[in-house]
């Protein structure tokens, strides 16, 4: 067995590097999704706004509200897509994800401190995406009301 590479992964450490450059942070497929089911109803936005912590996927500066639209896995949701570890290098994925917690809740902090509502959209509930953006024009709504 290949000493570099990480028991039971099937791929060579160049493979694996590959495809973990391909994992995208902006413009993934269900933030793309949601963005156009908003536009769609006529909210306008702004995306990853740097000058904001955490730099939010979705900004809506006239409600002074932000997205985040995270992956389960990723940002360790209470989901079964999110309450998954990998079965090689464990302490480091579950290093990697409480870091990514830790990282989304100061963020979220600084945020709210800012007076900026915050909402996150999970993968999981992006499966059924027009119902996601009813519930997220609903919340929109009541910030102005």
């Amino acid at each position: 067995m290949n000493p570099q590479r990480a028991q039971g992964d099937v791929f060579s450490p160049q493979k694996r590097s590959e495809i973990m450059r391909a994992v995208r942070a902006r413009d993934t497929k269900p933030e793309i999704a949601l963005r156009k089911a908003l536009f769609a109803m006529g909210f306008r936005y702004r995306l990853n706004v740097k000058t904001l912590p955490g730099k939010p996927d979705i900004v809506f500066p006239g409600y002074r509200s932000v997205i985040f639209v995270h992956g389960c896995f990723w940002h360790g949701h209470d989901c079964a897509r999110g309450d998954r570890t990998p079965k090689t290098n464990t302490e480091y994925w579950r290093a990697k994800i409480a870091n990514n917690r830790k990282r989304d809740h100061a963020a979220i902090v600084a945020l709210q401190r800012q007076k900026w509502s915050v909402k996150i959209s999970w993968e999981c509930d992006l499966k059924d995406v027009r119902g996601e953006a009813i519930k997220i024009a609903g919340w929109l709504k009541s910030r102005i009301d």
